[in-house]
């Protein structure tokens, strides 16, 4: 199986979200957490953008074991100074440096032409390659930028020393079928592509980061830029959960990582309460209702067999146990699957008794507790 880079920005784009504000301390926390789960390169944040994250760079940098440490840049001389400072204690520092390279970016963004974009390119990377040998170039709106251009800037970073190349699609644009090929076509186009590792950067403002990601590693990339919980700029980014998951269950995909799945839970609601961003109880892996069921037809399979309804063991991702939720469409197996949890066995007639008065409750109010099961038990007995 071959090996598919997982490259956290969640210290970095994902604390983008407005609202969102990451102390030091926070981030070191958080950090730790992603170097323990086994994330390849921890994006660590802008220096430049601030003395805050310029400092939790450096910390972040003293503090790491196992991932490379990743600081942000533009294609500015000054910005990539602060960076390699940032980065000074880091175990295995990357430079992430680059510029955006679609038409709409070169002509209201930088009101320039392709040649001098080319060349601020080539001019940066070759810049961050005399502080650091893990140069990663971006070229963002990869995902709106000629294929032409996009394959020659490409193959000219990689002369200039890019180790990485981020193809991000910045807006969220691109269908999977359209990204995929974009980096199949660099696969094939651009000289000395064996010399880089090319990496996905998907956003989620058309709900695509995932499939997107997903599709360019079938093409080829292997590097998955993402977030825990999705969360990030706008619609979020490419979510680190999901691609993980997305890989690990489909194994004809012979694609693997280095993540620890069964840490996946607990650091999604460690990243959700240090950035005060709750999670959607129905986001894919670690939603609270990612492993929960209440219609009736659902319960009696996955109490029957697990399977039946659940494609991931949930304590493959670091959940206890699949939820059977008591609701007015649940039916009597739930209902004596919950009634024996906690202490009542019952037979056939006693469990049509109180299924009757069940269904009156549970038509009254959204979901029936454990607390409020006995109660009801008590009040139908013959």
């Amino acid at each position: 199986m071959e090996h598919v880079k997982i490259f956290d920005t969640t210290l970095r784009d994902g604390e983008q979200v407005p609202g969102c504000k990451l102390d030091t301390n926070s981030k070191l926390i958080i950090a730790e957490s992603l170097d323990e789960m086994g994330v390849d390169i921890i994006e660590a944040g802008f220096p430049i953008s601030s003395p805050g994250d310029f400092d939790s760079v450096v910390e972040i940098s003293k503090l790491v074991k196992n991932a490379t440490v990743c600081g942000l840049t533009r294609a500015v001389k000054k910005d990539i100074d602060v960076a390699a400072k940032a980065l000074e204690k880091a175990k295995k520092p990357r430079i992430h440096t680059g510029i955006g390279t679609s038409e709409t970016h070169i002509k209201y963004k930088f009101n320039s032409n392709r040649n001098e974009i080319l060349e601020r390119a080539i001019s940066s990377v070759s810049y961050a390659k005399s502080f650091v040998d893990d140069v990663e170039f971006y070229a963002e709106d990869a995902g709106r930028t000629d294929n032409d251009f996009l394959a020659r800037i490409c193959e000219e970073v990689i002369k200039a020393g890019a180790t990485v190349l981020n193809i991000p699609d910045t807006t969220g644009y691109c269908l999977p079928e359209d990204y995929g090929n974009k980096i199949k076509y660099l696969k094939e186009n651009v000289r000395n592509i064996e010399k880089a590792t090319i990496s996905c950067h998907c956003h989620n403002d058309l709900g695509l980061a995932t499939a997107n990601s997903i599709s360019g590693v079938i093409n080829g990339a292997r590097q998955i830029e993402c977030t825990i919980n999705g969360v990030g700029e706008r619609a979020g980014n490419t979510s680190l959960e999901e691609v993980v998951m997305v890989m690990r269950q489909h194994k004809n995909l012979n694609l693997m990582t280095n993540i620890n799945s069964k840490l996946l839970y607990g650091v999604s609601k460690l990243v959700s309460s240090k950035m005060g961003v709750p999670v959607q109880p129905n986001k894919a892996i670690v939603g609270a209702n990612a492993f929960a069921h209440s219609s009736g037809i659902h319960q009696d399979g996955v109490i029957k067999k697990r399977e039946t309804y659940e494609i991931i063991d949930p304590k493959d991702v670091g959940v206890d146990e699949s939820s059977i939720v008591l609701t007015a469409r649940s039916g009597r197996a739930a209902l004596a699957y919950r009634a024996k949890n906690i202490g009542f066995d019952l037979n056939k007639l006693e469990l049509d008794k109180v299924y009757e008065r069940f269904l009156k409750v549970a038509d009254k109010q959204k979901e029936i507790s454990d607390e409020e099961l006995p109660k009801i038990i008590e009040s139908s007995k013959l």
